[in-house]
């Protein structure tokens, strides 16, 4: 493993626990906030993101072993090093801040964010087929 993926994977692996914080904070939600639990689609947005981001770390994990093998560019790789670690924090945070206060209705703005980070995991997760394909 590269330099590069090593040190990325360690940021990762400090950061993951901090899936375990958000979490714990939607249960604490769940159980104490009846303002939370009244808001269906609130509840669905912070749950996909929550999800979003532990499966997409985890991906992200997954990723670095594979990047130094594949034959693509220096730049290359490193798209494919920070594409799928970005889709990671830009689905949460499109989840999250969408429907920030109890009483939204309808996602806002920062739900196109979303799309970002499909486009960025996807760029990722293409790159990287390729550079696999071809080796």
């Amino acid at each position: 493993m590269s330099s590069e993926s090593r040190r990325l994977s360690g940021i990762l692996l400090v950061i993951l626990p901090t899936f375990i914080l958000g979490g714990v904070s939607i249960l604490t939600l769940l159980i104490n906030d009846p303002r939370y639990v009244q808001n269906q689609l609130r509840q669905d947005l912070w749950r996909a993101g929550h999800a979003h981001a532990g499966v997409l770390l985890i991906l992200s994990l997954v990723v670095l072993r594979y990047v130094d093998e594949a034959n693509l560019s220096k730049t290359s790789k490193a798209i494919v090093r920070h594409a799928i670690p970005l889709s990671a924090i830009l689905f949460p945070v499109a989840f999250f801040l969408s429907v920030l206060t109890p009483d939204a209705t309808s996602p806002n703005g920062f739900i196109y964010l979303a799309y970002i980070g499909a486009f960025a995991l996807a760029t990722g997760l293409i790159l990287l087929g390729v550079g696999l394909l071809k080796r």
